[in-house]
């Protein structure tokens, strides 16, 4: 019985001093200080994989963050990535779109700005190095998908809800990641056109990629504030909590299969 409640102890204070931590963290991409978020177990002493996590058009808010704790939790260490310089979040679709229009139309300063973060995360000392995924979701996906096909040293690359259009056209080998992409097929943001065409393109490419549509699914699924958003702003948006569970599921399972 003394041995039992010994052992019942030692658990439960192992287990109260086991927490995600998470952190703001500053880096540099050039001449701009770039503002992120980073989260991990402390309990976890060995290094582990590293997953970028880029967010939204409307920047690393707290729904970004919450994807990172959800990932430290799994035993990753999560860096949420800053897009637009010094933290940059906006409030309403204007500033959003203004915001990601700034890195989309310079391919050059989002790959610097992405490769800035990937180089911070790899440098951690909880990290492995070289073991890094990449998550992005909606204008993040987009991002994260562009990662892929410039080439971006990465083990696997997820994109939920993201735009899937690109100017660039990958040559058979140029894309090292794995791809996993998560789809709504009601979402009017992202067209039917749009997909094929993409389908088209990571064929074409011989890409190692996954393209799960979930019928009956609206834009920005995962994200819970997706209602909010739809009802203050008029935009075609939803929350599916069917599709977020098994998208994420799904991603825990390409996780674990892509990186050591």
């Amino acid at each position: 019985m003394k041995t039992a409640l010994a052992l019942s102890l030692l658990f439960f204070t192992s287990s109260a001093l086991a927490a995600v931590v998470g952190k703001d963290v500053t880096y540099q991409a050039g001449e701009t200080v770039m503002k992120g978020y980073l989260a991990y177990d402390d309990a976890i002493k060995d290094k582990r994989a590293g997953v970028l996590v880029v967010p939204e058009w409307w920047g690393a808010n707290d729904y970004a963050r919450k994807r990172a704790r959800m990932l430290a939790s799994e035993g990753y260490v999560a860096l949420v990535v800053d897009m637009y310089g010094n933290g940059q979040v906006a409030d309403n679709p204007k500033d959003a779109g203004a915001l990601a229009g700034s890195v989309n139309k310079n391919p050059q300063l989002a790959y610097a700005r992405f490769d800035a973060a990937r180089h911070f995360l790899d440098k951690q000392p909880n990290v492995k190095p070289g073991e890094i995924a990449a998550l992005g979701y909606c204008f993040g996906g987009g991002v994260v998908l562009n990662m892929a096909r410039a080439g971006m040293p990465l083990k696997s690359v997820v994109s939920y809800h993201g735009v899937l259009a690109s100017d660039v056209t990958p040559k058979p080998g140029e894309i090292k990641a794995k791809i996993r992409v998560f789809h709504g097929e009601a979402d009017t943001v992202v067209p039917p056109v749009q997909v094929e065409a993409f389908k088209t393109e990571m064929d074409n490419a011989k890409a190692d990629y996954m393209f799960v549509a979930y019928p009956g699914v609206k834009h920005t699924f995962t994200n819970r504030e997706a209602d909010s958003y739809a009802a203050q702003f008029g935009l075609p948006l939803k929350y599916d909590y069917a599709a977020d569970t098994d998208s994420w599921t799904r991603t825990l399972e390409f996780l674990k299969a892509t990186l050591k």
